[in-house]
């Protein structure tokens, strides 16, 4: 059966995927400046002061047990209990608040982010234990905006030496890096809070409807994916304001979803499979710096990659729609 759909005559194809990425390595490789700042933030993380917060825990671990309500827990509830506490108190040893420096979805990409090393080369880190959850919540709002800020002039930084052209300025760009953060903060947890919810509900009613349930919601994201990857490229290509940004990259997943999601695809596996590798050098070795500038460089690259994928796609698609609309003869596809 034929596609109805009408097709454009004397247009070029669409940018390739493989082009797009060449490109990409291309300008990182002529600019390798633009690495400076994932490269540093991972040194930071690696070298420098730790906040934690597991002594503050362990604190409160104590409260929680003590001020149980009467008749007071079983045993099993009791154990239960302090399985997760002691869960929960183990991953704080080793979780730094510096690692909140790493936003999503703009951010300055991190290899360390995850998991704070133990100890470097350089012996034990020092280490600062929060007292209050006042000063924890204090210091992960701080890790938060200033990893929005940072991670704002970064990607302005990259998309600058993809488009050859002035950026937005400084300040502006900031301004719009928080807006739209704080907007997917927002859905995040308009949306996805309520969403763990009722996964959780459903599991524990039935494990094969939570499981269903999971996996709609999996090929769901996948249609999704596509419009929240490139949701802020207009920010830093077009100097587009926050909303402008979003509705544009929505536009472009609609008319070019299989492509672009092949695109994102890539760049996705590219991305974890070579921080698998990055990751292999034990934290005490120096060897650990080549993967943080290996890192740093494939992450960079591939962001410029997304932002020549985005900037020639939308062009293209620009292109077809204005034809379109003048009646220029088209064919059936």
């Amino acid at each position: 059966m034929e596609d109805p759909r009408p097709k454009v005559e004397g247009l070029p194809p669409p940018p390739g995927i493989i082009g797009s990425l060449i490109a990409g390595f291309d300008v990182v490789s002529g600019h390798i400046a633009t690495i400076l700042l994932p490269l540093g933030l991972d040194l930071f993380l690696w070298f420098g002061p730790r906040i934690r917060a597991d002594q503050y825990y362990g604190r409160l671990q104590h409260s929680l047990l003590g001020s149980w309500p009467a008749p007071g827990p079983s045993a099993e509830q009791a154990r239960q209990f302090q399985e997760a506490l002691a869960k929960s108190l183990e991953w704080l040893q080793t979780y730094n608040v510096f690692s909140m420096l790493r936003t999503f979805p703009v951010g300055i990409f991190s290899l360390l982010s995850e998991k704070a090393p133990p100890t470097t080369p350089l012996g034990l880190p020092a280490v600062v234990q929060v007292g209050s959850g006042w000063a924890l919540f204090g210091w992960m709002a701080l890790a938060t905006v200033l990893g929005w800020v940072c991670g704002g002039l970064y990607f302005r930084w990259v998309a600058s030496v993809v488009s050859e052209a002035a950026p937005f300025a400084a300040g502006r760009t900031v301004i719009q890096t928080v807006l739209y953060s704080l907007i997917w903060s927002l859905l995040a947890w308009i949306v996805g809070l309520p969403a763990m919810v009722l996964i959780y509900l459903l599991f524990l009613a039935s494990p094969g409807l939570g499981q269903g349930v999971l996996l709609f919601l999996g090929f769901l994201s996948m249609w999704l994916i596509v419009p929240l990857f490139f949701s802020s490229h207009g920010i830093f290509v077009k100097k587009q304001n926050v909303l402008v940004s979003i509705l544009e990259s929505m536009q472009m997943a609609r008319f070019t979803l299989p492509t672009s999601s092949l695109f994102v695809l890539i760049v996705l596996l590219i991305g974890t499979g070579m921080n698998l590798l990055w990751s292999i050098p034990p934290a005490d070795s120096w060897m650990t710096l080549i993967g943080l500038l290996g890192h740093a460089f494939i992450t960079t690259a591939l962001l410029a990659s997304s932002f020549v994928y985005y900037r020639d796609m939308t062009a293209w698609l620009r292109s077809v729609l204005e034809r379109l609309r003048a009646g220029m003869p088209t064919q059936p596809a």
